[in-house]
């Protein structure tokens, strides 16, 4: 049985795994979309290694982190730049 823990993404509280990233929280929620593009197109983990910063978020209050590199931790404040 896989504990889980609670995290907030975008004001919403979400359960999920412990010992994954927050982009593949991202993937697991609602708001798989970390941020868009200039276009207003959603942009999410493209390459799952820190290299291509498409999956960017805040995360407890430190803007542009990348949510592939980030495991996620009880209680993490994650905001994306998703527009409504």
């Amino acid at each position: 049985m896989t504990q889980e823990i609670e995290i907030i993404i975008d004001g919403q509280p979400q359960r999920v795994p412990a010992g994954i990233t927050v982009a593949a929280a991202l993937a697991r929620s609602s708001c798989a979309a970390s941020r868009t593009s200039r276009s207003g197109m959603p942009r999410a983990a493209f390459c799952g290694m820190g290299v291509c910063q498409e999956c960017r978020v805040a995360i407890d209050g430190q803007a542009h982190q990348r949510a592939c590199m980030c495991w996620v931790s009880a209680g993490m404040q994650i905001v994306t730049q998703v527009q409504s």
